[in-house]
């Protein structure tokens, strides 16, 4: 397979050798032999990991297992959690949709900043198959019988090309490892009730449906990349952002053309059908129509679309850099302060303050609410407890054990903020300097 794997990606020009590529690894078979592969094969690569914050316990549990494939792997690793529920119940989308959108505007931000060409994923030509079928129920037009593009912007697919019987060979020869998700037997969800019900209908017809999707979808492919060079034409003569990331579409007269390039671009920021619709169908020089989608808000003013890009920051860790003095909660303050452990020096005993050994943390720290499954060892405890356990036992109310923000140090809680800190973070004997986190309102 590992042969295959370098072919396909010299034939189809996903990437150079020297360039520098972000795999987004959930942890499950697919993603895992497509990490393995880039390994064998040399290639410059790190691993992004999304923990959704979905299934409790079993998504933390990824979470390490991912983290140390990549330290085995010997490769840079990246991870983010999301309070993927909350994004989705605001934005009134399901919980898949959110997922989707949450991980690649983030893992966006990883490429910008870290210096990674590209994002790979792991579909493979079953992936792909599914995707058709998919797009068929929703009505997509041309672009969804190509199934999963190859390249798409920043994201690329190197296993297109394998089904799973080479998948499943490659995890044999090379003993891999890896986690089962336990949501994907869930036939409440699309793809699965499409990949447990319906596809076996397929191949009960063509036992290679899969395979003759994928050759389909390529003689597809060519016309859709023509259209792509003309898509990336409109967006080149018709899309201009300034400096705060708002976007300005110029509407030009309704050609079939314009009108398929807009819808094409509108639905690649995540608005529904029926908005585009809407949108497209609105006339240009009427003003203060406002659309929204989970991503941006759309005005129709004065023979143009201008979108803001919302902020999820609220769905997101806030990250706290070493060298931070004051750290914004919204309604208050975390001051922070660093002290040496002199003989004179006390841990101060109020909830609000956190002293900890500055040699036990890792920064930047992350700070965000309480998920489903998180624990920690509580002060003058070596054994773990549940978060949501510790809060009941202090009898602390339920809408504020909604809101109740955890202070993590490399993936471990570090602080229950305003309540508790971990043990193993703690002032002792041996610590020489004291990093002190103080919760102050905002004045």
């Amino acid at each position: 397979m590992l042969e295959d794997f370098i072919h396909f990606i010299q034939k189809e020009n996903l990437f150079q050798p020297e360039d520098k590529i972000l795999i987004a690894v959930s942890g499950g078979i697919d993603s895992v032999v497509l990490a393995k592969l880039f390994s064998l094969a040399k290639f410059n690569f790190g691993i992004a990991h999304v923990n959704f914050s979905l299934r409790g316990e079993e998504s933390l549990a990824d979470e390490v297992f991912v983290k140390k494939f990549a330290k085995t792997l010997k490769v840079p690793y990246h991870s983010i959690v999301f309070d993927t529920k909350a994004f989705a119940e605001k934005e009134k989308i399901s919980t898949q949709m959110a997922a989707r959108l949450l991980r690649y505007n983030w893992f966006e931000e990883i490429r910008q900043r870290e210096g990674y060409q590209y994002i790979a994923t792991a579909h493979h030509q079953m992936d792909s198959a599914e995707t058709v079928l998919i797009n068929l129920t929703r009505g997509s037009g041309l672009a969804g019988f190509h199934g999963i593009p190859l390249k798409n912007g920043h994201i690329i697919r190197p296993m297109l090309f394998a089904n799973q019987e080479q998948i499943f060979d490659l995890v044999v020869e090379k003993h891999l490892a890896w986690r089962e998700d336990s949501s994907n037997e869930s036939t409440k969800y699309q793809r699965n009730f499409i990949r447990h019900e319906i596809m076996p209908k397929f191949q009960e017809l063509n036992s290679t449906f899969d395979e003759t999707l994928a050759q389909t979808s390529e003689r597809i492919r060519d016309i859709e990349e023509w259209i792509q060079e003309e898509y990336a034409m409109w967006q080149e003569a018709n899309i201009k952002s300034d400096t705060a990331n708002n976007l300005f579409v110029q509407l030009n007269d309704k050609t079939a053309r314009e009108k398929v390039m807009q819808q094409r671009w509108l639905q690649s920021l995540a608005f529904n059908g029926d908005q585009i619709a809407q949108i497209t169908n609105h006339p240009a020089d009427k003003v203060g129509k406002i659309f929204e989608s989970p991503l941006f808000t759309l005005n129709i003013d004065r023979n143009q679309w201008v979108l803001s890009p919302k902020d999820q920051s609220e769905y997101k860790p806030i990250l706290v850099q070493e060298e931070d003095e004051i750290i914004d909660l919204g309604t208050k303050e975390l001051h922070i302060y660093v002290e040496e452990n002199t003989a004179d020096f006390k841990v101060p005993t109020e909830a609000n303050i956190a002293c900890l050994d500055a040699d036990s943390l890792t920064f930047p720290l992350e700070i965000r609410k309480s998920q489903e499954g998180d624990w920690f060892c509580p002060l003058g405890m070596n054994s773990k407890k549940l978060i949501s356990d510790f809060l009941t036992d202090k009898k602390v109310a339920l809408n504020i054990k909604k809101t109740t923000l955890l202070m993590l140090s490399k993936g471990s809680v570090a602080w229950i903020v305003g309540h508790r800190i971990d043990n193993r973070f703690k002032v002792s004997d041996k610590t020489e300097t004291v990093m002190i986190f103080e919760l102050k309102p905002k004045v």
